[in-house]
């Protein structure tokens, strides 16, 4: 957030610190709106007080590090502006002790800066969207949406925050005990073996065509509503949403290839999604801020290109790591010859919750050649395997 100082009693005016890869325009300026200005101190808890530059020396801050830190929680240049509160100072004061006591090094606090404010802003946008929405319907003629927001919101704040402290507590003591618990040494802490599937509903681009917004609207987030309950009810992690597109990862194999079917099956059987392809692939993964990156993730995305429709595609390390642990067969030759045997030898012959098909081999773009197996369900076990659709 750049600002210039008030020029008081003939005092030089600080530098200015434009944003990189765009022009800044500091003449804009906050809402002067009555009721917005009462909203946003209800929210806020504080007046406005502070231009950006007292703020930042208030807070015994440069104006740069500052700037770094407003700009990453996403936050815009407002010039000189009065607009921030003892809060904003504070937040400040927090992040460059945290820098100063040698707990955060500077671009690991601006990267917890950055991180916390995409998150939150799109739970904020979410919740404006389209749940305060839905219950500022003005009751009365003559009444604005915004005369219903306020006291809608005074009600709703203080349990929406404890809420939101709750979640992140429960979310960081889960993402805790994943990293350090199950991390065989501090390399794998950042980069781990991992499991990253990506769902994908097919002829999605044509279906924009042809759909109202509304419609639209209502079929993405009835399959983001279902992938993000199956795949945190049988132990994956959501990584992100991208419309007709959903990222998540597994710490194990068995996990992922278990979501990839259960959402196949879920979502074949209902008439109003169209068909879904999945792709799984497993190896080391590098995560920054929430999301996943390297080869492993772009096998994943290409192998879900290629799948068939209401069908699955797993690279060769996920289906050996199947293998390996007892999730599915090294061959169906094998498992017949076993079963023959246990037959004979009047025993329980071996269980698989997976059967494993290898596919075509083909050459993928900067991947070189690759062996596709196709995922199925053991027909004898679970869930039928087979596509509701018809």
């Amino acid at each position: 957030m750049t600002v210039d100082d008030e020029n008081e009693g003939g005092t030089p005016e600080p530098p200015t610190y434009p944003t990189p890869h765009h022009e800044v325009d500091h003449t804009a300026e906050p809402s002067d709106d009555p009721l917005a200005i009462r909203l946003e101190q209800l929210i806020l808890g504080a007046d406005r007080r502070y231009t950006p530059f007292q703020a930042a020396r208030t807070a015994g801050v440069s104006m740069e590090l500052a700037s770094r830190f407003w700009r990453a929680m996403g936050f815009a240049d407002i010039g000189q502006a009065k607009a921030l509160t003892e809060a904003d100072v504070l937040a400040l004061r927090r992040l460059a002790g945290l820098v100063e006591a040698g707990l955060l090094s500077e671009p690991m606090a601006v990267q917890v800066a950055r991180s916390t404010g995409q998150t939150t802003a799109r739970l904020a946008e979410w919740q404006i969207d389209s749940f305060l929405e839905g219950l500022t319907e003005p009751p009365e003629p003559g009444m604005t949406r915004t005369e219903v927001t306020y006291p809608l919101v005074e009600l709703l704040l203080p349990e929406l925050e404890e809420f939101l402290i709750y979640v992140w507590r429960r979310q960081l003591a889960a993402a805790t005990g994943r990293v350090l618990v199950q991390a065989a040494d501090d390399e794998e802490m950042v980069d781990r073996r991992l499991a990253v599937g990506f769902a994908d509903l097919v002829g999605f681009t044509r279906l924009t065509r042809r759909l109202e917004e509304e419609e639209l609207g209502e079929l993405v987030e009835a399959f983001e509503t279902t992938c993000a309950d199956l795949v945190a009810a049988h132990g994956g992690r959501l990584i992100k949403t991208l419309g007709d597109e959903v990222l998540y990862a597994a710490d194990d194999a068995g996990t992922a290839a278990e979501i990839a079917l259960r959402l196949i099956e879920t979502l074949s059987h209902d008439e109003t999604m169209p068909a879904l392809r999945v792709g799984i692939a497993f190896g080391t993964v590098t995560t920054r801020m929430g999301d996943v990156f390297g080869t492993t993730v772009n096998l994943a995305s290409r192998l879900t290109s290629i799948a068939p429709k209401d069908a699955v595609l797993v690279d060769g390390a996920l289906a050996e790591e199947l293998s390996r642990t007892g999730e599915a067969p090294v061959s169906e030759t094998a498992a017949a010859e076993d079963a023959a045997r246990a037959e004979k030898e009047g025993r329980e012959p071996a269980r698989y919750r997976f059967a494993l098909q290898p596919m075509w081999q083909r050459p993928v773009r900067g991947l070189g050649v690759i062996e596709p197996w196709l995922l199925t369900r053991r027909p004898t076990q679970g869930l039928s395997g087979g596509s509701g659709r018809a």
